[in-house]
């Protein structure tokens, strides 16, 4: 039920980050080519693609967290038995909801500081850069929390318990050719 419901939400911030993405396009190519073709431009268009930019990578971020796609290292982790895995699993989340905890607080701290700051082109809130890392930090918070119980309750697979890929094309070698990867090579090569 609840992954159902985090599965949902990352769908709609994916939605989401490609409309800010196609956005971005539009207002940035139409600048170009107006001050190309016609010595004009849209002034808002720079400090509206900035701030869908900003938006587009936290949105991304969550998704990513929610995908496991972030960049770490599993070398150590892989040759841990079971039990050392889930401790690994355990202390890591443990760190990553503190982080988030002081990513929130500052951002929450920017946020408010820069609620009433206009920003110079659209007039906007200045609150608004810092926002998307409040939304981040609640968002990573709550899968890192649904995550943490997953291990705690017992709910993962053994597999599952390194959470991080060393490369992308090292994952997808092993779900081409699962025995030739974990089988040792013949001896005397």
């Amino acid at each position: 039920m609840v992954a159902r419901i985090v599965d949902g939400y990352c769908q709609l911030l994916k939605l989401l980050i490609a409309v800010f993405l196609a956005v971005m396009v539009v207002l940035v190519f139409g600048n170009v080519l107006l001050r190309y073709a016609f010595n004009t431009g849209i002034t808002t268009s720079e400090e509206l693609s900035r701030l869908l930019f900003v938006w587009l990578t936290f949105l991304g971020a969550i998704v990513a967290m929610r995908e496991h796609g972030h960049l770490g290292v599993d070398v150590l982790v892989k040759r841990l038995p079971a039990g050392g895995r889930k401790l690994c699993l355990v202390l890591g989340h443990l760190l990553m909801l503190y982080a988030t905890w002081l990513f929130l607080a500052g951002s929450w701290q920017q946020t408010l500081i820069n609620l009433d700051v206009a920003s110079p082109a659209t007039g906007f809130s200045m609150g608004l850069f810092y926002a998307p890392g409040v939304v981040f930090s609640l968002s990573a918070g709550l899968i890192l929390l649904y995550d943490l119980y997953r291990v705690l309750a017992g709910r993962l697979k053994e597999s599952e318990l390194v959470m991080v890929r060393e490369s992308e094309e090292e994952e997808l070698l092993e779900e081409l050719h699962p025995a030739a990867t974990s089988a040792s090579p013949p001896p005397g090569r």
